[in-house]
């Protein structure tokens, strides 16, 4: 009956893979919201900008972290 005593720790590639599925998500969420401005009859140019920015941040971030979580062979 030796029951955990505390939370589970979670180790930092738990931490990043974690991370990493909100970034998609957040992606493929901006994705969703720039095609329906795109859509639009009369869309706003600087709001789709702004969209498309984030969306490229977003994508960095899911590089670095995939970057870290596997890590180049030749290197």
């Amino acid at each position: 009956m030796n029951a955990p005593s505390g939370p589970t720790e979670m180790t930092h590639e738990d931490v990043l893979r974690l991370r990493l599925a909100v970034l998609k998500r957040e992606h493929r969420d901006l994705d969703a919201a720039i095609e329906a401005l795109h859509d639009a009859v009369n869309p706003d140019q600087l709001t789709l900008k702004r969209l498309k920015k984030q969306k490229l941040v977003l994508k960095d971030k899911i590089a670095r972290i995939e970057d870290e979580l596997i890590p180049d062979i030749l290197a």
